[in-house]
């Protein structure tokens, strides 16, 4: 079972044996980078080239731990107690199963991804460990203990917003995407746009390394980011002509695609502003 790209996802060799070292060690991938260079898309395209069901976790800040692997429903199970309803004999019928739980008890081996971990409280991964390391968890109010069938891929992603645990990275293969170089990204961009012509793509990539190269700018463009630009300038049928930029406008064109702040463009601005005052 080795994962080596697919043709809608371009992976490059480090990413692919990442991906593949965390399979073989049966540990979980925990996947950094900048938001939008695919750490989410990753998990969906090592599903679909293993032909493998995805679970999906999405994390957010009011998140815990224990809600990946079941909550116990004690306000149904009193409302229905008051109602005689004959269901709340069973405690059973007041556990809502997590994520992990639909993971763990799969016929067969699934992708479970852990979306943006570090949205979450701190402890949240600490409260984890033990669950992904011996890939079980026992259910208090029902005295059963859930076993992994087969141990799933999981794949945990984080846009690095906080630190993680050190207890919970030593139990991770760690791999930090980079952001693509032009030629990775030429062949990034040819695969959500594939007709795109060559020089338009020289050009508006020329333009976009320069806008994220630019100084004092508050939040640089991503891949995502690009990928849009492009829609729109292949919509508006722009040439790379209609792209180039002179000092009297230094704001590119459908720039609210790639800047997505005010500071951004009026940084932008202020450039223009200076270039024509030395004129």
């Amino acid at each position: 079972m080795k994962f080596e790209g697919t043709k809608d996802y371009v992976a490059t060799a480090d990413l692919t044996m990442a991906v593949n070292a965390s399979v073989t060690l049966e540990r979980p991938l925990l996947v950094k980078g900048e938001p939008g260079t695919g750490k989410t898309e990753l998990a969906k395209q090592v599903a679909a080239s293993l032909g493998l069901k995805m679970i999906e976790w999405n994390v957010k800040s009011t998140t815990k731990a224990q809600q990946g692997l079941y909550e116990y429903d004690a306000v149904s199970r009193l409302r229905d107690s008051q109602l005689g309803d004959e269901r709340v004999h069973d405690v059973a019928n007041y556990i809502r199963k997590g994520k992990l739980w639909e993971a763990f008890e799969a016929g067969e081996k699934v992708v479970l991804l852990i979306d943006e971990i570090d949205k979450a409280d701190i402890e949240f991964p600490n409260d984890l460990l033990q669950e992904l390391d011996k890939m079980e968890f026992h259910v208090y109010e029902t005295g059963e203990t859930v076993r992994a069938k087969q141990r799933p891929i999981i794949i945990i992603t984080s846009n690095n917003e906080k630190e993680l645990p050190d207890a919970f990275l030593r139990r991770c293969f760690f791999h930090y995407i980079n952001f693509p170089d032009g030629e990775t990204m030429k062949a990034i961009v040819k695969v959500h746009h594939p007709g795109i012509k060559d020089q338009l793509l020289t050009e508006a990539l020329t333009q976009f390394y320069e806008i994220r190269e630019t100084r004092g700018l508050k939040k640089k463009p991503s891949t995502s980011e690009v990928i849009d630009w492009l829609k729109l300038l292949l919509a508006e049928d722009l040439s790379p002509e209609d792209l180039k930029r002179d000092g009297a406008n230094a704001l590119p064109k459908l720039h609210g695609a790639l800047l997505k702040n005010e500071q951004d463009v009026h940084l932008f601005e202020r450039l223009a502003f200076m270039a024509r005052s030395e004129r």
